[in-house]
This record gives structure tokens, sequence and C-alpha cells, in this order.
């Protein structure tokens, strides 16, 4: 297979990044199916999608015509069946557990041509955890995206089974969408950037977790030191609280350690009051103003103290 032979893009998953990588295959010319279990995700994604665009347009990455037409090359479903046909590479944005990424794949397997790539968008997980799952390790890769309005970085990681051809076209299709990609010599969680980002979470979750001081003083810390304009909790909501406890409950039952499972639950109680993070308009932080960005907010405990 070659990327001249990729036309449609199957993403599986209509939550954030899912859209992110939608949009940003459309844009390249690619035809786009999301496919979610769910009407009223598809919806919101599509409202997501058109606010995506529009701010590509604001910032000049894209043209209004262009925008239009990677809008009209978008459609979604929640009937697999209709998704996976004529599929040529699969890209999965599903919650961070390696036997739903599996049950996923083989499901479009059975159902997707014998060339069809999948690729996953996994943050923490291995390809290889799931790769026999799959029913085609060989054509198995991990594609895994940040944040698109922010970097055109992307990391590209194969497992012991992945094919020399499916790794080039990998390559190549993260190169025809705009990106960068980072090519791994071998699997490693977290990749690269997330690996180091992963760590950083850790540290901030553990201290809130004990309690040693409050959310708020952990990210002054982080941004009054570097110089940065969001802390490690403001980038948590950014990405979703519940998709970072998701890949920490795994990682946390997995290793069984307590630390971990009680930063778990630290995450969980957040969850629970349905504070999502951006997304959910509300998580550490509230949102469209969350305090952070108040350009008094890293001088806030000096204030205090005068």
């Amino acid at each position: 297979m070659k990327i001249e032979d990729i036309k449609k893009v199957v993403i599986v998953g209509a939550g954030t990044m899912g859209q992110q990588i939608g949009a940003q295959c459309a844009i390249h010319g690619f035809d786009v199916v999301l496919y979610d279990i769910d009407h009223d995700i598809l919806d919101k994604a599509f409202e997501r999608i058109k606010k995506l665009l529009k701010s590509f347009i604001a910032s000049n990455k894209i043209t209004q015509k262009q925008a239009d037409a990677a809008i009209s090359r978008i459609v979604g479903t929640t009937n697999i069946g209709e998704a996976a046909v004529n599929a040529d590479l699969v890209s999965e944005s599903v919650p961070e557990d390696p036997d739903l990424k599996g049950k996923v794949f083989s499901q479009f397997n059975a159902l997707c041509p014998d060339h069809t790539i999948l690729a996953s968008n996994t943050s923490t997980l291995l390809p290889s955890m799931f790769a026999q799952d799959t029913g085609r390790p060989e054509k198995l890769v991990a594609i895994h995206f940040h944040d698109v309005r922010a970097t055109n970085i992307v990391d590209v990681m194969a497992h012991a089974g992945t094919s020399e051809e499916t790794l080039n076209v990998a390559i190549e299709f993260a190169i025809k969408i705009g990106q960068v990609p980072l090519v791994l010599k071998k699997e490693s969680p977290g990749y690269v950037f997330n690996a180091m980002l992963t760590a950083l979470f850790d540290a901030a979750q553990t201290l809130a977790a004990n309690a040693v001081t409050s959310i708020e003083e952990i990210d002054r810390a982080w941004m009054g030191v570097l110089h940065t304009p969001i802390g490690p909790f403001g980038l948590m909501d950014s990405i979703g609280i519940d998709t970072v406890w998701k890949a920490k409950e795994y990682w946390a039952n997995k290793l069984n350690d307590e630390q971990n499972k009680k930063n778990a639950e630290f995450l969980k109680r957040y969850i629970d009051k349905g504070r999502l993070g951006q997304k959910s308009g509300q998580g550490f932080y509230s949102y469209p103003k969350p305090a952070y960005r108040n350009p008094g907010f890293v001088k806030g405990a000096v204030k205090q103290l005068e």
C-alpha cells in the first residue's frame, strides 16, 4: 500500500481528539467519516469542528473556501458497517483501555478491506498491548496527535509486528496532513512529550491529592518559574480530566501503586461532579475565563501577603 492509496479516513470516537484529527484530514483533502455510538456526540462534534475551522481561519491557517471544502468532506455515522466501507485508514481515539481498543479494532478488522491500516491515537498505552486482538497486527501503528490548535507534532510508533510498509505509509500520511512526524525506534509508554508530561501530571496530582498545597499554587509554581501561560492543572483541563483519569486508573491498577490510586481517586471526584475540564465548562477551573488567564494570577499569592 502507498500513501496515494489512502482516500477515506475513518475516525473512531468523535470526542476532542477525534474532532481535531478528522478536521485535519479533511482540510488536506481526505474523505472523513466520524464514527461514534452516540448521535448526540456526533452532533456536538460537527459544531465543534466548525468552531475549530473558524479559529484556523482567524489565525490565517486556512481560508474560508478551504474550511467549507473540509466540512463538506466529513460525514458522521453510528453504523459501524457503514463507516468501514472502503476505509483506507482507521484512526481510533477511544478511552485508554487496551481491551476496548482491541475490541474496537477487531470489529473494524472484520468489516474493512484487507488493505486498511489501523492507527491508534493512544496517549499512554503500547500498540503491542492490543495488536493481536486487532486481527491484523502487521497493519497496526500508533499515530499520536497533540492539540492541533497549538502544534503540528505527531508521534509515530510501531510495535514489533508492524510491517515496514505500514510504518512508512503512517509517516507519509502524517506529512500529507501537515504534521511533523517524530518516529520512535521502539515502543515506549507516552512516546516522547507525553512521557515527560505524564511525569509532570503525576507530581502535580500527588501534591494536590496529599493536600500539600492548592491546585492554584501548584500551577502558579510552574507558571511563575518557567514563565509559561498555563500550569499542569490547566493543561489537564484542556486535555479532559476524564481522559487523564482513565490513563491514571489503568496504570494505578496495573502497577498496584497506592499513590497512583490515590491520585486517580482525586481526579475521579471532579468527574463525579461533571467537571471534565474545558469541554464541560468546569474542571479544576471555570471556563471560558479560567483564573490562570488573569494577568495577576501568578502574583496572586504575593499580593495576599502584602
